[in-house]
């Protein structure tokens, strides 16, 4: 679950465009999703997301998102609770922050339209712990001159890369499950507008 915030974030800045590489670039929330998958009992699967994501794309490539890991939202408040508490310990770390240097990316878009940006160098801070990253995003400049960088694959988070795997075994033992996956397919659907 916690593994979705990861991607989303990274995966924005790489959708920017050369004719409007000239303004930073804003994410819309309420137009924005970063989800996760959680798997529990090795094969029942639930779907998951943020509803509080920030980031920016600078003009000079510089690019950032960060999840707020309270606003982790299941459909089910206790374990919302559980979710931000045990697995996030989101009064410690309360932020994801995905990063990268889309620089050279920027002029490689040469015109509005769809375009597949394989391999971006990204990095997820989460946690307390950093972890580098290779993701593949779809860009698409808007009618209304938007920008939308959505996951071309998943990614996927393991909780040892990032220290959690304790927070996932103590939120098995709570909810009684005989298994809960330590690694969480992660997808982002974003939306940039200029500034």
């Amino acid at each position: 679950m916690f593994k979705a915030l990861a991607i989303a974030g990274f995966s924005l800045s790489s959708l920017v465009i050369s004719n409007v590489a000239q303004a930073d670039w804003q994410l819309v929330n309420d137009k924005s999703q970063l989800s996760f998958v959680s798997i529990k009992k090795d094969s029942v699967a639930e779907a998951h997301h943020f509803t509080n994501l920030e980031g920016i794309l600078t003009d000079s490539g510089k690019f950032s998102v960060n999840v707020d890991l309270s606003s982790a939202e299941t459909l089910i408040p206790i374990r919302n609770e559980r979710l931000a508490k045990l697995l996030f310990e989101a009064s410690k770390f309360p932020n994801a922050v995905l990063s990268a240097d889309l620089a050279k990316e920027l002029s490689s878009v040469k015109k509005p339209g769809q375009h597949v940006l394989k391999g971006i160098n990204a990095e997820l801070n989460f946690h307390g712990n950093k972890k580098p990253f290779k993701i593949d995003v779809l860009v698409t400049s808007l009618q209304n001159g938007d920008l939308s960088v959505s996951s071309f694959t998943p990614i996927i988070i393991n909780s040892d890369d990032f220290g959690v795997t304790e927070g996932v075994k103590q939120l098995q033992k709570l909810a009684g499950l005989p298994s809960i996956a330590t690694a969480v397919p992660v997808t982002f659907s974003l939306t940039l507008k200029k500034q």
